[in-house]
Parts: structure tokens; C-alpha cells; sequence
């Protein structure tokens, strides 16, 4: 697919939301420089794959997972993708159900922001996932 060749100009770009309602729009911030739209999509996977396990607690159950997740976690989508771009609905039962290992988590080391020494200050890549 053309899509998958050739980004939009400045590359595909991410949105990060915040579930919690914490912002008007719910929007966290908008993320530039995707170079090709699988690049976008493993992003978004391993972003809210993190965000799932922020949310978990030991000893609890799916269910419980999913609604700690809806209430204070963070969901990511490929802006203008379509029916291309990875979609967290698709995944979070899964996600609930079976903890993530720290690579399915590691959104940062495929995030563009991380080659770009303006962004630094937005991006804390020393973080553990």
C-alpha cells in the first residue's frame, strides 16, 4: 500500500489522549516524525501496552486492569490513518489479561522525538517503562 510507503509530509503523526478527562480535549500531545505508518502503529501498540501496565496491580484480575485503565490511563492513535492505524480496542483484552514484557512496553526507543535534541526536554528517555 502507498500508505505504508510514503508518509504525509513531516511523517505520520500520533496522538496521545488522556483518559482520565485530566485535559479539555483529552488531548496529551501530539507526536511528529513518524517515518512510515507501521513505524506509527508499533508506537501506538507499545504506548498503550506501557500505559496497561502502569494501571496494573498486582493480584488483579482483567476486569479490574481494563477499569483502572479507562480511568487514569493514556490511549494513542495515528492521526488520519484510517482503517490502517492500530487500534487499542483490538488489544485490550489481551493487554488486561497478559502482563506486557519490558520490549512490548518500550514505546521510547522507537519514538522520533528521541533523535530530535529539542524534544528532550518534553521526552524523559531515562524513565523505566
Amino acid at each position: 500500500m502507498t500508505d505504508e510507503l510514503f508518509a504525509p509530509e513531516g511523517g505520520w503523526q500520533v496522538r496521545i489522549l488522556d483518559l482520565s478527562g485530566a485535559s479539555e480535549d483529552n488531548i496529551v500531545e501530539e507526536i511528529k516524525g513518524f517515518a512510515t505508518l507501521p513505524l506509527a502503529n508499533a508506537f501506538c501498540r507499545a504506548y498503550v501496552r506501557d500505559s496497561v501496565e502502569r494501571c496494573r496491580v498486582p493480584g488483579q484480575g482483567a476486569r479490574d486492569v481494563l477499569a483502572a485503565w479507562f480511568a487514569y490511563g493514556e490511549d494513542a492513535e495515528v492521526i488520519d490513518a484510517g482503517e490502517q492505524g492500530w487500534r487499542s480496542a483490538n488489544e485490550l483484552d489481551e493487554f488486561a489479561s497478559h502482563p506486557g514484557s519490558e520490549i512490548e512496553c518500550d514505546w521510547r526507543s522507537i519514538d522520533p522525538r528521541r533523535d530530535d535534541p529539542d524534544a528532550g526536554a518534553d521526552l524523559d528517555l531515562d524513565d523505566e517503562p
